[in-house]
């Protein structure tokens, strides 16, 4: 009896899983893009400013953080175009920057036109302390 009432259990919720992909499908909520091919992960930000053709960053840094350790990745949407700092280098040494570091791309090193509505994608962390 408890091995029916456990099958029973279990077929009455298999619809309700397949129902949360057919509900995604016709809300039209974004799928996140594919990450897997891209490198690094992605650098949680203490701020970000878009402003005068160029987007500014403040990530964490442990005192060797560099430009060439986070690689911007720029995609469009419907939306407009979307940045993602992603970091490829860890920073392992040992003088902690508390208000991070400035990270600064033209539009021209993005590849964006003058004027673009960029978004950001990155997570905010607060700086420590």
């Amino acid at each position: 009896m408890r091995l029916i009432a456990t099958a029973a259990a279990v077929l009455a919720l298999v619809p309700m899983l397949s129902a949360c992909v057919i509900v995604r499908q016709f809300t039209n909520q974004p799928r996140m893009p594919e990450t897997a091919s891209l490198p690094g992960h992605v650098e949680p930000v203490h701020a970000a400013v878009i402003a005068q053709n160029q987007a500014a960053f403040w990530v964490s840094s442990n005192g060797c953080t560099a430009k060439a350790d986070i690689q911007p990745v720029v995609r469009q949407s419907s939306d407009g175009p979307i940045i993602t700092l992603r970091r490829i280098k860890e920073d392992r040494c040992r003088q902690v920057q508390p208000e991070g570091v400035e990270m600064r791309w033209s539009f021209e090193e993005l590849g964006l036109a003058d004027g673009s509505r960029l978004s950001v994608e990155n997570p905010y962390q607060l700086p420590p302390g």
